[in-house]
């Protein structure tokens, strides 16, 4: 039985459910460095606190998507990483599909600051156009993967239900 990507809905409800659990690891990250740093006002090494979250939940996709390991929400929607060739991730390809995950958002906050957007409803609706674009670019593609799937070299595959012999 061939395995084929999963739909879109299933893959956005699985990113939900990861932005849900990736809540803990991140205020545990936060509070760490808060107390590290003895940050005692929000705007108070606010860069190095983003690039100590950047790298926190980099290392919880990384570590859970090389060598075959799945997320919880990927577990629970039966989604399975892969690389072209059908194989577990590496650590460096991991790293680069994380990395290039991130273009669901950044082209879109680029383009409000050169806009000159810094606050505003503006500021949401850009990198959401962004986003929901990024999404139906799904459908351009013949094996209906993302396009950091496809410039990562991996694949997104549903798995089988379980039987119920």
């Amino acid at each position: 039985m061939e395995l084929r990507a999963p739909r879109l809905r299933t893959r956005l409800a699985c990113m939900v459910y990861e932005g849900l659990l990736l809540f803990g690891p991140v205020f545990g990250a936060g509070w760490l460095f808060s107390v590290l740093t003895q940050q005692r006002h929000a705007l108070f090494h606010r860069e190095g606190m983003q690039a100590w979250i950047f790298f926190v939940i980099g290392l919880y996709f990384v570590w859970f998507w090389s060598r075959g390991r799945q997320t919880l929400p990927m577990k629970t929607w039966r989604i399975r990483l892969v690389d072209r060739a059908g194989k577990p991730l590496s650590y460096n390809r991991a790293l680069l599909r994380y990395l290039l995950s991130w273009l669901w958002f950044l082209p879109g906050l680029v383009l409000a600051a050169a806009l000159g957007i810094h606050t505003g409803p503006l500021l949401l609706w850009i990198p959401a156009a962004n986003v929901v674009l990024w999404a139906l670019a799904v459908y351009l593609d013949p094996q209906r993967q993302f396009l950091h799937d496809r410039l990562a070299g991996t694949r997104l595959l549903r798995e089988p239900a379980p039987s119920t012999d």
